[in-house]
């Protein structure tokens, strides 16, 4: 790498290249179009960058040449972050074009010709209209999170992207997983593409120590507090995650009650909060983040502790994509799931994707980490919480709309 380049990845602090990078860095600076799959928290978003300003060099006026597409504002924000954090020593220069910006600022960012544009499909495709443009100088394109550029109906957008790029253009395309609609547009708009790939559904870090804990499901928000307040007099970053928007909403709730700091994520969330939210949770200005698994995606936390199931994933990939979140880059960290008994089949469907044997705990069982185990939350910590939560559905009008969630035991009796 050239020497600008790597003072950079120095001055962003890593050491070593993690798999995917290890892989797939060699094969973009050797001008390969590369399919790329590997799980949340694999560092393929410098898998990608990082060969990009290895062949980009430094800064010509003569047109974009890097292009880099994003399902999300997020995402696209995230990308640029890391885009300016690695190519600061190159004189590169890099534009952001997504939703929710002022589109004539953004004409100003095309007009002054950046290096490399970060955009997302929408907003890319109402540009190039409006302005007329061409994208005759891009030499590279990415597809990031490009499964979920297709879940979310960008298909015809991105069809017309490849239209208007030239033909000997070099494209990545990095994805968690392979639908069939993606494959057909990999064949499309790739040429021979290699396919890097890495345990991307099976594999959970060795340093992740799992808790599955079984509680009646009127049970689980007393079972939620009692565990959130012992993580959070940690000072330990958590995640949580919630079925609905409506979940994320009654849990936020009832933590704030608690007095204990958190900040929500769903889809349905403005631009800003989403941005606000998501800040103070990175710099940690509050410990828990209660989040959807559609609005986490993509959202790239650094170094989280825990991550906390209030809702079991009715998929194994989906445990394994929520929990690798957790115990990145050699940092170890914990997962727990709370477990209502109509959940329990989707604990069978986990241990036997994982090919390991379900061992429940009894009265003589030691808990280790690497082996996990399915216990019973104590009913002594429960009622800890109990009076607690009776007293708040009691005189909180705020919870009159969320009357569809049960809440504690004692709550249900009354």
């Amino acid at each position: 790498l050239d020497h600008s380049i790597f003072k950079g990845i120095q001055k962003k602090g890593y050491r070593q290249p993690t798999p995917i990078q290890r892989k797939a860095i060699p094969l973009i600076v050797d001008g390969k179009d590369v399919v790329g799959m590997s799980r949340t928290g694999s560092g393929k978003t410098a898998a990608f960058v990082i060969p990009l300003l290895q062949k980009l060099k430094g800064r010509e006026m003569n047109g974009s040449r890097a292009l880099l597409v994003a399902p999300t504002r997020e995402i696209a924000c995230q990308t640029f972050k890391v885009v300016k954090e690695l190519g600061r020593f190159t004189g590169l220069r890099c534009g952001l074009l997504v939703g929710g910006d002022s589109i004539e600022e953004q004409f100003s960012v095309v007009h002054q010709k950046p290096d490399i544009i970060i955009a997302t499909p929408g907003r890319l495709l109402h540009l190039l209209i409006e302005m007329n443009l061409k994208l005759l100088t891009i030499q590279y394109v990415v597809f990031d999170e490009a499964d979920r550029l297709f879940e979310m109906g960008f298909a015809e957008q991105l069809h017309e992207i490849i239209k208007k790029l030239p033909e000997n253009r070099q494209t990545l395309l990095f994805s968690a997983t392979l639908p069939k609609m993606l494959v057909d547009f990999a064949k499309a708009g790739l040429t021979d593409p290699v396919l890097v790939r890495l345990d991307v559904d099976e594999k959970i870090s060795d340093k992740l120590s799992m808790v599955f804990v079984v509680c009646r499901s009127d049970d689980k928000m007393a079972a939620l507090l009692n565990l959130v307040r012992m993580l959070v007099s940690k000072h330990e970053q958590t995640i949580v995650f919630c079925a609905t928007m409506k979940h994320v909403e009654y849990v936020a709730l009832i933590m704030q009650m608690a007095r204990i700091d958190c900040v929500v994520l769903y889809s349905q969330l403005d631009a800003t909060a989403r941005k606000m939210n998501i800040e103070k949770f990175r710099t940690k200005k509050c410990s828990v983040l209660v989040v959807t698994d559609v609005a986490a995606r993509g959202v790239d936390i650094p170094l989280l502790d825990n991550a906390i199931n209030f809702h079991f994933p009715c998929k194994p990939k989906l445990f394994v994509h929520r929990v690798g979140r957790v115990a990145r880059a050699g940092h170890s960290g914990k997962a727990f799931s709370l477990i209502g008994t109509d959940e329990i089949p989707y604990l069978a469907d986990l241990f036997l994707f994982l090919g390991r044997p379900i061992r429940f705990a009894d009265a003589t069982s030691v808990y280790k980490e690497d082996e996990p185990l399915v216990g019973r939350f104590p009913e002594e910590l429960i009622d800890l919480e109990t009076d607690f939560l009776k007293s708040i559905h009691d005189n909180c009008e705020d919870l009159v709309s969320f009357d569809f969630i049960p809440s504690t035991r004692l709550v249900l009796l009354n």
